[in-house]
């Protein structure tokens, strides 16, 4: 996450300090910027949980069959509520603490270093 919004702050330096002249303070970057990876977060966590859960449900009959085993149930349902709750909030977290160094960085340039840098 930290990668991806590092790469994102540094191609849109230019528009940040086109948004900084007409009067975006460095609070307001930090924010959209870190509203932007937080977003990102969320539906990458959904879709890593969904894709997590339908892989493990796989692996698991997969397995079993290669074993020629009866899978109990039991074995399936190991995800709950709370615990995806919890990873998709995981998810929403990283993304907000990996993209706010960046932002940061980003809002303290001045306008005339952010244009000089293109």
């Amino acid at each position: 996450m930290f990668n991806t919004v590092a790469l994102d702050a540094h191609e849109r330096r230019r528009d940040l300090a086109m948004l900084k002249s007409i009067g975006m303070t460095p609070r307001q970057v930090v924010t959209m910027m870190v509203t932007a990876m937080a977003a990102l977060g969320v539906l990458g966590g959904l879709a890593g949980i969904g894709l997590g859960v339908l892989a493990h449900r796989q692996v698991m009959l997969l397995a079993a069959s290669a074993s020629q085993i009866d899978m109990p149930e039991s074995l399936l349902r190991t995800w709950n509520a709370p615990l995806l709750a919890l990873l998709a909030l995981a998810g929403l977290v990283i993304a907000v603490a990996g993209a706010y160094l960046p932002a940061r960085l980003v809002a303290e340039l001045t306008i005339a270093e952010a244009l000089h840098s293109e």
